[in-house]
C-alpha cells in the first residue's frame, strides 16, 4: 500500500497541473449534471413488508380516497362564540368547498355535513378539517401545497378577530433541512484549528480547499442520482456534514506529515510522496472503514436508510480520493512556502531545562517533536495504567447510564419549530382535541364477504372503542363497492407516546380475534403506526448492523495492526463513546438539560434511525483516531522495538493532529446542532459527544494506558493468522525497506537495468512460517543474477528448489533477508514482481516446455523461470527448450531453472552458477561460478532522514520508487 502510494504522490507531484484542471473539470460536469437531472429530495419514510406499509398499498388499490397523505385545517372561535355562529360558519364552509376543489384534494370533512362531519371540540370551540389527498406525500405537488395554505390563509382573513385558522397535519409534518450560515460557523472553526496547528495560513487552507471540492462533487453526485428514485432529505445533510468533517481531518494528517518531511530537510516532491505513503495509508484504511460503516446500514434492509449510507459513503470516498490526489498537487504548487521555519531555543538555564523536559525524540523521522504537554500527558495516564483504565470506564459509564431510557420514534409536527405553522396546527389540535387526534390510527381489512357492511363496521368500531387508550373512533365506513372497510381510531396519548404504541399492539393482539368473530382480517396503518414500525424494524436491525460492521472493521484492524488486542481494545472503546453519544442525546432530548440553549423545540422521543445512524458514522471516526494515533505508535515500534518507548513517541508525535482532528470535527458536527432540523439535531448532537468522548477520552487516555498495561503482549498475534491475513503496511515499513534497498546490490547508472536477482541471506520457511528454534526450508541464500543471466537451481528433494522459485518469483514471500527481483523489493512489491516473472512447469507443458517459454518472453517476461527441468527426458524436447532459453537470454530476459538430483547445466551455457539448496531443512547451501551481493545496509534508513532525491533536470527519465538513488 505505502508503495502504491509513495508512486501516486510522485504522480500527483508532477503532473499538478493536470490533477488540479482534472478534478475542477469533473466538479463542473457533476454540477452540471446536477443541474440537468435534479428531481428534488423527499421527507417520505417507509419500510416495505411491515404491516402498516401492506395495508396502505392495499388501501391504494381499494380504496384510494384514503389512502394518500392528509392535511388538517384547525379552526378555532373567538372567545365566547363557536363554530356554529354565523360569522365563523360562512368563511369555513367557504374554505371547504375552496379546498375541495384544489387539484390532488379528493375529500375533505365539514362540521357542517353530515355524511362527511369534522371533529367538533367539546365545547363546539374549534373544529379540525381534515383534507384527503389522492397522493401519497412524496407525490403531492408544490402547487398543491401553496394552494392549501393560500386558502387556509384566506379563511384566517375572512374569520372575526379573536379567531384562529392554521394549516398542518400529516403532509407538512415535516420540513427540509436547509443549509444556513450556522454550518458556516464550523469551517471558521477548522481554519482557526488548523492555522493553530500547522503554523500557516497557506498550509491550513488546503485541507478545506480539499474538503469543500470533495463536498461539491458529491453533492452534484447526489442531486443527479435523484432520476433514478426519492432521496430523503436529511441525506445531503448527513453527506455534508461527514465530507467536510472527514475532508478536512484527512487532509490535515498528510499535510502535517508532508511538514514533518520538509522540517527534516527532504525536497519537496520527495516529502509529498512519503506523506502521501505514509499518512495515506492510515488515511485509505480509516477511509475505508467509515464506509464500511455506512454501507453496513443497508443490513437493516431499510431502502431509505441504505440510500442515506451510500450517499455518506461516496462522501467519504470521495474525501480519500481527493485527499490522495489533489492536496499531492495542492503542496507541490505551494512549494517551499511550507517548509516550517527552525525553532528558536529559548535562552538560559530555565529554557534549556524545559526543552529537555519538552522533548520527545522520534526514532522514525530522526527530528525531535518539541511538545511538552503531550509528552506529559502520555507519561501521566500510562504511571498507572490500571488505575487510568478504571477511572475512565466509571466515568464514562456515568454519562452512559441516561441512555437505559432512550426513546426513538419517527418525528411529527410537534417537533417543528415553534413559528412552524404545522407547528401551531399540532398545538392547537392538542389543546382543544388532545393529544392522540394529531396521530390518529387507521385500522382497515377486507369485507367483501359481509352481507351488511354498515353494521359489521360499526360493530367493530364499538369493539376498538372499549378498547383502553383509545379516545374515540370518529370514523367507521366501508368503501363505495363495500369490499374494504376503514375504521379511524383516535389513540388516548401522542402520536410518539409509549400509551398510543401499546394501543397499536393491542389491536395487532386482537388480530385472531377479529378474524374468528367477524370473518375479517384487520391491519394497523397510517402515519402514526407506520412510524411505529418504522422505529420497530430499525430496533431490531441494530443488532445484525452491529455485529456485521464491527466484524468487518476488526478484521480490517487486525490487518493493519498485526494484533490481536488492539482490535478488541479499539472495538471495546467504541462502545464506550456510543453509550456516552447516546446518554447525552437522552439527557437533552428526553431530560432537556440545556435543551433551550441547543434550540430543542419538544422533549420526547429522538428520531427513531438515529442509533444506527450514530453508531454507524460513530464507528469508522472512531477508528480514523485509532489508526492516526496507533499507527504511529505501531510505527515506533517495529522500527524501535521498544514497546513502552513507542507509546511515549508514537503518542507525541500524532497527539497533537488528533486533537486538531477532532477538533474541527466536533466544530462541524456542534454546527449542525442548533439547526432548527429535528431530523438531523439529535445525530449531529450525538456525533459532536461520541467525537469529543473518543478522541479526548478514549483513545487519548485510555488506548495508552491499555497499551502500557499490555506491553508487548498489545502487538501479540498467532503466527498461522499472521501468514493468512493481507499486508496493509499503514506504517510505511515496506517503504522505508525499500528507500534502505534502492541503492543495493549497487547504483543504479541511467540506462542500465537492474540486476535481474539480488537476494542476501534469503530464508524461506515451510507451510507453517518460521518457528523458533526450527530451520528454513531453504536458506540462507545469497546470490547475484545479472539482467539476460541464468542461475541453475538443484537440491536433493523437490521442495526446497520449488520453495526458492517461487520465492524469486514473487509467489512466495520470503521470511528473512533481502531480496530484489528486476529491481523490485520481495515481498513489498511481489505483485509487479508477478507481472514481470513468469513461472513454467516443465513437467506440466504436455512435453512442450520451449513453447511456453517463448510465450512468455513475447509478451514481455524480464525473467523465466522454469521448474522441474528434470521431469523432460525426451531429447528433442530438451534441445528445444535450450533453444528457448537461448533466445530469452539474447532478449534480454534473465533465466532460473530449477531441478532435483543434477542441476539443467545442458539447458544453459557453460559457465551458468549453480546453486545446490541441497536437502532443505536447514541444509546447507552452496554456490559455484555465482556472485553474492554486497551486505544489506545495516539498521533502517528513517523515513524522514533519508537524503532528498535530486532535482530532476529535463533529459533525465523520472525514476520509479524502485530507482530513488541517495
Amino acid at each position: 500500500m505505502s508503495s502504491v502510494l509513495y508512486s501516486l504522490g510522485r504522480w500527483a507531484v508532477r503532473a499538478r497541473r493536470l490533477v488540479v484542471i482534472g478534478w475542477l473539470v469533473v466538479l463542473a460536469a457533476v454540477g452540471g449534471l446536477a443541474g440537468l437531472l435534479n428531481q428534488g429530495l423527499d421527507n417520505s419514510v417507509s419500510i416495505p413488508g411491515t404491516e402498516s406499509a401492506a395495508a396502505l398499498d392495499r388501501l391504494a388499490a381499494t380504496f384510494p380516497q384514503v389512502s394518500g397523505a392528509s392535511a388538517q385545517v384547525v379552526v378555532v372561535a373567538p372567545d365566547g362564540a363557536t363554530i356554529r355562529d354565523e360569522a365563523v360558519r360562512e368563511p369555513v364552509e367557504h374554505a371547504v368547498d375552496a379546498l375541495g376543489a384544489l387539484d390532488q384534494v379528493a375529500a375533505v370533512t365539514s362540521p357542517y355535513d353530515d355524511l362527511m362531519p369534522a371533529s367538533v371540540s367539546d365545547d363546539e370551540r374549534a373544529a379540525l378539517l381534515t383534507v384527503q389527498l389522492d397522493a401519497a406525500s412524496e407525490n403531492v405537488g408544490e402547487g398543491t401545497r401553496e394552494a392549501l395554505a393560500d386558502v387556509t390563509d384566506e379563511l384566517a382573513a375572512a374569520l372575526p378577530a379573536g379567531a384562529q385558522a392554521s394549516l398542518g397535519g400529516e403532509l407538512f409534518a415535516t420540513e427540509f433541512p436547509e443549509m444556513s450560515l450556522i454550518e458556516g460557523l464550523g469551517l471558521i472553526v477548522a481554519l482557526v484549528v488548523l492555522v493553530l496547528t500547522l503554523g500557516s495560513l497557506v498550509a491550513a487552507g488546503l485541507p478545506l480547499v480539499n474538503a469543500l471540492l470533495g463536498v461539491g462533487v458529491a453533492m452534484g453526485l447526489l442531486f443527479a442520482a435523484t432520476i433514478f428514485g426519492p432521496i430523503n432529505s436529511t441525506t445531503p445533510m448527513l453527506a455534508v456534514m461527514l465530507g467536510l468533517a472527514v475532508g478536512i481531518d484527512y487532509a490535515l494528517f498528510i499535510v502535517s506529515r508532508h511538514r514533518d518531511e520538509l522540517r527534516s530537510g527532504i525536497a519537496v516532491e520527495e516529502a509529498v510522496a512519503r506523506s502521501v505513503a505514509t499518512a495515506g495509508s492510515a488515511v485509505v484504511f480509516a477511509g475505508l472503514t467509515v464506509m464500511i460503516a455506512l454501507v453496513g446500514l443497508g443490513v437493516a434492509g431499510i431502502p431509505f436508510l441504505t440510500i442515506m449510507g451510500v450517499a455518506a459513503a461516496v462522501a467519504v470516498g470521495l474525501a480519500v480520493l481527493v485527499s490522495l490526489t489533489l492536496l499531492p498537487a495542492l503542496l507541490a504548487f505551494a512549494g517551499e512556502r511550507l517548509r516550517p521555519a527552525p525553532a528558536r531555543p529559548r535562552r538560559g538555564r530555565a529554557g534549556r531545562r524545559a526543552a529537555s523536559a519538552a522533548v520527545v525524540h522520534d526514532d522514525v523521522h530522526g527530528h525531535e517533536h518539541h511538545n511538552r504537554f503531550f509528552a506529559g500527558w502520555v507519561r501521566t495516564v500510562t504511571r498507572a495504567p490500571a488505575l487510568t483504565i478504571a477511572i475512565v470506564v466509571v466515568v464514562v459509564g456515568l454519562l452512559a447510564w441516561p441512555a437505559t431510557h432512550l426513546r426513538l420514534a419517527l418525528p411529527d409536527a410537534g417537533a417543528l419549530p415553534q413559528d412552524s405553522s404545522a407547528r401551531q396546527t399540532y398545538d392547537l389540535v392538542r389543546e382543544n382535541f388532545g393529544e392522540g387526534f394529531n396521530g390518529p390510527l387507521v385500522v382497515t381489512g377486507s369485507i367483501v364477504t359481509s352481507t351488511d357492511p354498515l353494521g359489521l363496521m360499526e360493530e367493530l368500531a364499538d369493539e376498538i372503542r372499549a378498547l383502553p387508550g383509545v379516545a374515540d373512533v370518529p370514523l367507521a365506513t366501508p368503501n363505495e363497492t363495500a369490499d374494504t372497510g376503514i375504521i379511524q381510531v383516535v389513540p388516548e396519548g401522542a402520536p410518539d407516546s409509549e400509551a398510543t404504541e401499546d394501543l397499536v399492539h393491542e389491536i395487532r393482539d386482537r388480530h385472531d380475534h377479529f378474524l374468528e368473530e367477524y370473518g375479517v382480517d384487520l391491519a394497523v396503518t397510517g402515519f402514526t403506526a407506520v412510524g411505529i414500525d418504522v422505529s420497530a424494524k430499525l430496533g431490531a436491525a441494530l443488532l445484525p448492523f452491529a455485529l456485521v460492521v464491527v466484524g468487518l472493521s476488526l478484521l480490517l484492524l487486525t490487518m493493519v495492526f498485526r494484533s490481536i488486542w488492539v482490535p478488541v481494545k479499539a472495538t471495546l472503546g467504541y462502545l464506550l463513546s456510543v453509550g456516552a453519544a447516546f446518554g447525552v442525546v437522552t439527557l437533552v432530548f428526553e431530560d432537556g438539560v440545556l435543551a433551550d440553549a441547543l434550540g430543542v423545540t419538544r422533549l420526547g422521543p429522538v428520531i427513531s434511525f438515529m442509533p444506527i445512524v450514530l453508531m454507524g458514522v460513530l464507528f469508522g471516526l472512531a477508528m480514523d483516531y485509532e489508526v492516526f494515533l496507533v499507527s504511529r505508535i505501531r510505527e515506533e515500534y517495529v522500527h524501535g522495538g521498544d514497546a513502552r518507548r513507542a507509546i511515549v513517541t508514537g503518542f507525541a508525535a500524532s497527539a497533537k493532529v488528533v486533537t486538531a482532528a477532532a477538533v474541527i470535527m466536533f466544530a462541524v458536527f456542534v454546527a449542525f446542532v442548533p439547526h432548527g432540523d429535528m431530523n438531523l439535531k439529535p445525530i449531529a448532537l450525538g456525533l459532536a459527544v461520541g467525537v469529543a468522548v473518543d478522541a479526548f477520552v478514549v483513545r487519548m487516555v485510555l488506548v495508552p494506558a491499555v497499551l502500557a498495561l499490555l506491553g508487548e503482549r498489545a502487538w501479540w498475534i498467532p503466527r498461522w493468522l499472521d501468514r493468512a491475513l493481507p499486508t496493509f503496511d499503514v506504517e510505511g515499513e515496506g517503504l522505508a525497506k525499500e528507500l534502505r534497498l534502492a541503492s543495493w546490490p549497487r547504483p543504479a547508472v541511467a540506462g542500465v537495468p537492474d540486476d535481474a536477482v539480488a537476494v542476501r541471506d534469503l530464508e524461506v520457511a515451510g507451510p507453517s512460517g518460521p518457528r523458533p528454534g526450527e530451520p528454513p526450508l531453504v536458506g540462507p541464500v545469497s546470490v547475484l543474477v545479472p539482467d539476460g543471466g541464468a542461475l541453475c537451481v538443484h537440491g536433493d528433494a523437490a521442495a526446497p528448489v520449488r520453495a526458492l522459485l517461487l520465492a524469486l518469483a514473487g509467489r512466495v514471500a520470503p521470511d528473512a533477508g533481502a531480496a530484489k527481483v528486476t529491481g523490485l523489493v520481495l515481498p513489498e512489491r511481489a505483485s509487479t514482481v508477478r507481472g514481470r516473472v513468469a513461472v513454467v512447469d516443465a513437467a506440466a507443458e504436455a512435453g512442450r516446455p520451449a513453447e511456453a517459454v517463448d510465450a512468455a518472453v513475447r509478451d514481455g517476461a524480464r525473467m523465466v523461470v522454469v521448474d522441474r527441468t528434470d521431469d523432460v527426458v525426451d531429447r528433442s524436447a530438451r534441445e528445444a527448450l535450450a533453444d528457448a532459453l537461448a533466445r530469452a537470454q539474447l532478449a534480454g530476459t534473465a533465466v532460473v531453472l530449477g531441478a532435483t538430483g543434477v542441476a539443467a547445466t545442458d539447458l544453459v551455457p557453460p559457465g551458468t552458477p549453480v546453486l545446490d539448496v541441497g536437502g532443505g531443512w536447514g541444509a546447507p547451501v552452496t554456490l559455484s561460478g555465482g556472485q553474492v551481493p554486497p551486505p544489506v545496509p545495516s539498521g533502517h534508513v528513517p523515513v524522514a532522514e533519508a537524503p532528498p532525491t535530486p532535482a530532476r533536470t529535463d533529459d533525465q527519465r523520472d525514476p520509479s520508487i524502485e530507482e530513488v538513488r541517495a
